[in-house]
């Protein structure tokens, strides 16, 4: 069976579907705080899937495509632990109620499969028409990896999401949480709640963060089936891992300049390619199992290195990173003197305040 025929994209469709459907009859049945012991099942179980997964496509495809599906959920993996560094600053902005949370993340997440979806048809058609696409996808991983290096110390500024400040104005937002719902009524009118505007923060953030991930997945792998099965099994465990990890994301001091590496070396492996084929044979190329190697290396030294540099100095907390400089004047002041943790959370709250919402996602910075 060819890797990317209509009966394996319907398979993976249709199992990508059943997975949603089943996390969210567990978050929407019955609303509640997701405890360590329901986090670490439900890590396992979609940890577990995605490596079935490539198991079965190794038996039908061959260890190629295997190892290639196994390097870009990798990727797609590390990458998706920038992204809850995010959603807790978020959730922590939003002042969103641990019962509340896992449903609007579920929201988010299906959300960025159909975003994500339609970016990796784009990318798969831009590859086939222009043979460029690679030298273009290799830069733009370059400049991202530089970025993240420069502003490693920095968080997104949630409040100036353009999407965030334009809903203010155009939508109806009520202050009442409404039972977890996203959209409600009150006196007569209908209004949305909170939770949709945390909903709009994390789909599109997701969608930022798109912009960078599927071009380092197709760094790995040519194949648009094998993209997007590697994005999907990263992002549906999400929810999972987002309550596994909350508390320890802080202590990945060195996740940004990892990441940083990974995207680098990804961008150079899609240049490389774009030279090998339309240019010289003479220019090398990487190996998809020499990828899986360096990028299963790089993240091991930066969860060592991250761990034994908080255990020296436990005063330093970990940034998601932001690829542009913040705006704020205190902002660079704050994070120098390891303090700034409440970034992106409004002016006049503790820096007692920002750590708590930080390492809790929860913590008091309503608004």
């Amino acid at each position: 069976m060819a890797i990317d025929s209509v009966g394996m994209w319907i398979a993976v469709i249709a199992l990508v579907v059943v997975l949603l459907v089943l996390d969210f009859v567990v978050a929407a049945r019955r609303p509640h705080a997701v405890g360590m012991r329901e986090a670490t099942a439900w890590t396992v179980f979609y940890i577990g899937v995605a490596i079935a997964f490539g198991l079965v496509l190794w038996w039908l495809a061959g260890s190629g495509l295997a190892t290639e599906y196994f390097a870009g959920w990798m990727v797609e993996k590390s990458l998706s632990v920038d992204n809850l560094f995010v959603f807790v600053i978020i959730m922590a902005r939003f002042s969103v109620p641990e019962e509340h949370q896992q449903k609007v993340l579920l929201f988010g997440i299906a959300t960025a499969l159909v975003l994500r979806a339609i970016l990796i048809a784009v990318g798969a058609a831009a590859i086939a028409l222009f043979s460029f696409t690679f030298l273009i996808f290799g830069l733009l991983l370059i400049w991202t990896a530089i970025q993240l290096v420069r502003h490693r110390n920095q968080d997104p500024d949630v409040e100036n999401n353009p999407l965030i400040r334009r809903a203010g104005k155009v939508l109806p937002v009520s202050d009442d949480m409404h039972g977890g719902k996203l959209v409600a009524r009150e006196d007569g009118k209908r209004v949305v709640t909170p939770l949709f505007v945390v909903f709009l923060a994390i789909g599109s953030t997701d969608l930022l963060f798109a912009l960078d991930s599927i071009p380092a997945v197709f760094g790995v792998t040519k194949h648009p089936l094998i993209v997007f099965a590697a994005n999907a099994f990263a992002l549906l465990g999400l929810r999972a891992l987002y309550f596994l990890i909350e508390g320890l994301l802080e202590r990945l001091v060195y996740l940004s300049i990892g990441l940083a590496v990974i995207l680098g070396f990804i961008g150079l492996k899609l240049i490389l390619s774009f030279l090998h084929e339309d240019i010289s044979k003479s220019f090398p190329e990487v190996p998809t199992p020499v990828s899986l190697g360096v990028i299963f290396l790089v993240l091991l030294v930066t969860v060592i290195a991250s761990l034994r540099r908080v255990r020296s100095h436990p005063e330093e907390r970990a940034h998601a990173g932001t690829l542009h400089r913040m705006r704020r004047k205190d902002g660079m002041k704050g994070q120098s003197e390891g303090e700034g943790q409440g970034e992106g959370q409004s002016e006049g709250q503790g820096q007692g305040e920002g750590r708590e919402g930080r390492s809790g996602g929860r913590g008091s910075t309503g608004d």
